[in-house]
Parts: C-alpha cells; sequence; structure tokens
C-alpha cells in the first residue's frame, strides 16, 4: 500500500486515537467501522489492536498511579475467557448484528444516565467479572471492548484520571491477547505492519494532543462527555450495519 493510497486510512487512525488519547477509550469503535469499509475487518482489526498497546503504554507511563488494581485484574483475567469466543465470532458471527446489538445498548444506557444521572451505581467490584468478559468477546471479534468497560467505569463513578489509567491497565494485556490470536490466524500481514509503521508518528502526536485536552478542555463533566460518545458511537455503529446490510461486500 503507497502513502497516497493511505492517507485516508491514517487520518481515521489518528482521529482515533486522539479519541483514545482523550477519554481513555475508543479509538476501535471511532475506527473500526470507516477501517473495515476500507481495509477489510482482517486488517483493520490487527492494526487497531497494535494500536491499542501503543497508546495505552503511553497513557500509563504518565497515569500509573491511578490505576484501581482491584478492579483491573478482575476485568482482565475475566476477558481472557472471553477473548477466544470473540476470536472464534470473528469468522462465525454478521458483524451488523453484533454492531446493532452493541449500538443499542450503548445509546439506550448513555441516555439514560444523561437523563437521570447517578441513579445507576455500583459500590463493589462483584460485577467486574461480567463486564470484564463482555469485554473480552467483544474485544477479540472487533477490538470493540471499550464500551463494556466504559459502562462499568462510569458506574462505579470513577473520577477522569483513575478512569483513564485503569483502562489502559486493562487493554495493554488484552490487546497483546489479542494480536497474539490475530498473529496465529495469520491476520498480521506486511500491510497491516506497514501500516502500522506508518500510524505511529501520528499516534504519537495524538497522545500529546489528547493528555492536554483531558486535562484542560474535558476535566470538568468527564462523566457527561463519556455518554454523549458513547451515543454518538453508537449512533456511528447503527449507520455502519446498516451499510454492511445494504452494500454487502
Amino acid at each position: 500500500m503507497t502513502i497516497e493510497i493511505a492517507v485516508i486510512p491514517l487520518t481515521v487512525i489518528f482521529v482515533a486515537c486522539l479519541v483514545r488519547s482523550t477519554f481513555g477509550f475508543g479509538e476501535a469503535l471511532v475506527g473500526m467501522p470507516i477501517l473495515t469499509m476500507m481495509l477489510g475487518v482482517r486488517v483493520a482489526a490487527p492494526l487497531i489492536a497494535l494500536l491499542s498497546i501503543t497508546v495505552a503504554v503511553g497513557i500509563l507511563v504518565r497515569d500509573w498511579r491511578s490505576v484501581q488494581w482491584s478492579s483491573a485484574w478482575r476485568l482482565v483475567v475475566s476477558s481472557l475467557v472471553g477473548i477466544p469466543i470473540g476470536l472464534y465470532l470473528l469468522t462465525s458471527v454478521p458483524e451488523a448484528a453484533v454492531k446493532v446489538v452493541l449500538a443499542i445498548v450503548m445509546i439506550t444506557f448513555s441516555a439514560y444516565c444523561l437523563a437521570r444521572p447517578g441513579r445507576i451505581k455500583l459500590h463493589s467490584d462483584f460485577a467486574a467479572p461480567l463486564f470484564g468478559f463482555a469485554a473480552g468477546i467483544l474485544g477479540g471479534a472487533y477490538n470493540t471492548q471499550g464500551a463494556p468497560l466504559v459502562i462499568y467505569g462510569s458506574l462505579r463513578q470513577w473520577s477522569a484520571e483513575k478512569f483513564r489509567a485503569t483502562l489502559q491497565s486493562f487493554f495493554i494485556p488484552t490487546s497483546v491477547v489479542i494480536v497474539a490470536g490475530h498473529a496465529i490466524g495469520g491476520r498480521v500481514t506486511d500491510d497491516v505492519v506497514r501500516l502500522y509503521a506508518l500510524s505511529l508518528p501520528l499516534a504519537l502526536v495524538a497522545l500529546l494532543l489528547g493528555g492536554w485536552l483531558s486535562r484542560r478542555v474535558m476535566a470538568q463533566h468527564f462523566v457527561g462527555w463519556l455518554y454523549v460518545v458513547l451515543i454518538v458511537i453508537g449512533l456511528l455503529l447503527l449507520g455502519n450495519a446498516l451499510v454492511c446490510v445494504l452494500l454487502p461486500v
């Protein structure tokens, strides 16, 4: 793939990494629908997983003291059970159906929480394995593990710093497992590696800019911003699912 052909995918990758570095999640939910249409899911999925590791390390280097380790290890361990199921679903379940279900859950939950803030809360980590398992399945299939984690973090009422840092402690080990699964499946191709190399400078710029935005612009009303982002991403997923149905590849 030449640089000229890669301009649009690289632009999408930059925006996706900027969302991730600002909110702590979302690069797959933003990037996967568009990149899948342009590159195919077998290129987009391992590419996003590699970028997830890169951005997560960058965020965690700065914010590791804010990690909620009690929640993090429960989310990681339970997700490892779900990842193989997700990798299987990648080739056996219609992608559009998964996107529609995920989008409806995201939009409904976020709209309710915006309308009635603080009505639903989790006061302990007892539900973490359930959310981690769901994240593992979605991550293995479509690199969209962020949605269950965002919902869990908002229900636990984490601060912006705790939210971003704890999510990265989850993304690093699970993304490594996901990349290993893609490698075993032969999906880490020369095109994937080449696009990843071209994306690294953009990811670095997005990391720095996103860190500034999260501290200066998004600090107040962070949870509300999360719900707005989830609704927007849910609408994008619904639109992409509709395109997949009407214009199948």
